[in-house]
């Protein structure tokens, strides 16, 4: 597969990127909404950084959130969450109304919600998903809290019985804090073997073992959030001799897109091109941008 024939060059190019690879669009399951107070914050971190964060980065999509939406429709992003996670007691039931909501009245957006180790914890969970919830994301470095808490035990369990998957930031990016690594999260999967969790970034810089995770359980997947592109490869390099690993596990099922937008410093149709240029083959790419999400969800 050459590498040219698969360029998007930019964001206008991508409605023809997956054309030419048969496909009626693009599913991206790691794409982010927010109430706009939380939104400000979480832009205003990235932008400035910190002492492990280096600088920051700029956003290439500081937009109104309409503007966003309409935009990714453009691109033929067909289907995307607005994943939002709580970080302290007392976030995740207001944050899954306005997710649920921002979904409701937003065309393309899959339902979603999050939920904290706090008492009431599996409620909110069995309310979320009554009201339609498709897709959960939970971030354990910002959240800081250990996924092995037993105030989520019922609330994996759940999970685990619903299929709804899971989008897990469990690796050690942008700056390692909380119960990152394979461990915490493993152990939750060994206790629930049948949870859908999706590893978002493909566990980077911790490729290897939630590879691992990937390969040993049935529903475990990975994102492609932020790999490949030279931003990531510049500081976190994909090991080559994972490459026949995320063949297979992409034709399996286990690998999805995820771009992190708006929050990149990067056009979106640059994640798309650094899928193209590993050159695993366009059944790959056609699984990895539409047929395996489309699975899940």
């Amino acid at each position: 597969m050459a590498t040219e024939r698969h360029s998007a060059q930019s964001d206008q190019g991508v409605p023809e990127w997956w054309r030419r690879l048969g496909l009626p669009g693009l599913i991206d399951l790691h794409v982010h909404f927010l109430p706009e107070r939380m939104e400000r914050r979480v832009w205003h971190h990235f932008r400035n950084g910190g002492p492990l964060m280096g600088d920051g980065w700029r956003i290439s999509y500081a937009w109104p959130a309409a503007e966003r939406a309409a935009h990714l429709r453009a691109m033929g992003v067909r289907s995307f969450p607005a994943l939002a996670y709580a970080h302290k007691p007392d976030m995740a039931a207001d944050l899954n109304a306005w997710t649920l909501d921002f979904a409701r009245r937003t065309p393309g957006c899959l339902p979603s919600a999050t939920f904290y180790p706090e008492p009431g914890a599996a409620g909110h969970v069995r309310r979320a998903l009554a009201d339609g919830a498709r897709v959960f994301k939970v971030h354990l470095q910002v959240g800081g809290f250990d996924p092995r808490a037993p105030e989520l035990a019922e609330v994996w369990g759940l999970l685990a019985e619903s299929g709804v998957p899971v989008v897990v930031h469990a690796s050690s990016v942008p700056v390692p804090g909380g119960y990152v690594g394979p461990g915490p999260i493993g152990d939750v999967l060994r206790r629930h073997p049948r949870l859908r969790v999706v590893i978002a970034h493909l566990g980077m810089p911790e490729y290897e073992p939630f590879f691992e995770l990937a390969g040993r359980y049935e529903r475990v997947a990975l994102d492609t959030t932020m790999a490949f592109t030279d931003f990531s490869e510049a500081g976190m390099p994909f090991p080559e001799r994972l490459r026949p690993a995320l063949l297979d596990l992409g034709l399996a099922g286990k690998v999805v897109l995820g771009s992190d937008f708006p929050t990149i410093p990067y056009p979106y149709a640059h994640q798309l091109d650094a899928l193209a240029r590993l050159d695993l083959g366009e059944d790959w790419l056609r699984a990895v941008c539409w047929h395996n999400a489309q699975a899940m969800i």
